[in-house]
């Protein structure tokens, strides 16, 4: 028994009286959250841009897990005989269907879970567009307020034409469409599969709106700071003169 199988096995004991049957399908939820978890700071990275193979780094640590997944509930091992509901963990759509036909019991869970997944990816096609839709929006006004500027061999620095930045629009529209891909997956792979496939895109949409709702919050509370006038140091009274000073004193207390 691999680590990930005894890891898998022994958080779903801890939640069988609970959750009963299905508490191994709740134990891949609940590790997919501790893997992800981990790989936070690298997504925070990622999100700043801190260096060109952060973004990367999230998505291919996963693969081994999913790679992991995939062979615990394709190959024979324990966890082949958990259920999610009256669908088996290593079980796939294609199997299910010749169990009771599209709305079976067990294809009834698959329905449940491509409902799920395309919920999300719908999530992130609607934010990914709205994000870049205000990316483009920000670039064109910051290079139609910015000066021209010239490099040191006098040459204007070449700009986008209507036509570049159309199809960069239609781009920005596009490829928030290929979260719809992970059905695809999950449509082939087994369902055990599909539940982590569902749980780290969730996941990931979900990190990536909080994310920009502290970096909105930031730029917000940075605007706030500037338009602010500075406090005024409080009023001092005025001086007395030094000959006056000099004055009193020669003169002594009065009696």
């Amino acid at each position: 028994m691999s680590v990930f199988t005894h890891l898998v096995a022994e958080l779903g004991r801890l939640l069988e009286p609970a959750l009963a049957e299905s508490a191994t399908a709740a134990a891949i939820v609940l590790f997919t959250v501790l893997v992800r978890l981990a790989l936070h700071p690298l997504s925070r990275a990622a999100f700043r841009g801190a260096t060109p193979a952060a973004s990367c780094l999230p998505l291919l640590l996963q693969l081994p897990v999913f790679f992991l997944m995939y062979q615990a509930f394709s190959s024979g091992g324990e966890l082949l005989s958990h259920r999610l509901f009256a669908a088996p963990l290593g079980s796939r759509w294609t199997e299910a269907l010749g169990e009771g036909g599209p709305f079976g019991a067990q294809a009834s869970v698959f329905l449940a879970l491509f409902g799920a997944i395309a919920v999300v990816a719908a999530w992130s096609a609607v934010r990914g567009r709205r994000s870049a839709a205000a990316a483009a929006e920000t670039a064109a006004a910051a290079a139609a307020s910015a000066p021209k500027k010239k490099p040191a061999g006098g040459a204007a620095l070449p700009e986008l034409s209507a036509e570049q930045q159309e199809a960069m629009r239609k781009l920005g529209g596009v490829l928030p469409l290929l979260s719809f891909g992970t059905l695809i997956t999950a449509a082939v792979v087994p369902l055990a599969a599909g539940l982590y496939l569902l749980t780290t895109t969730a996941w990931s949409v979900a990190e990536r709106a909080w994310l920009e709702h502290r970096k909105a919050r930031a730029a917000e509370r940075a605007a706030e700071a500037v338009a602010q006038p500075p406090a005024q140091p409080p009023a001092q009274p005025p001086a007395r003169p030094a000959a006056e000073s000099v004055a009193q004193s020669a003169a002594g207390p009065v009696a």
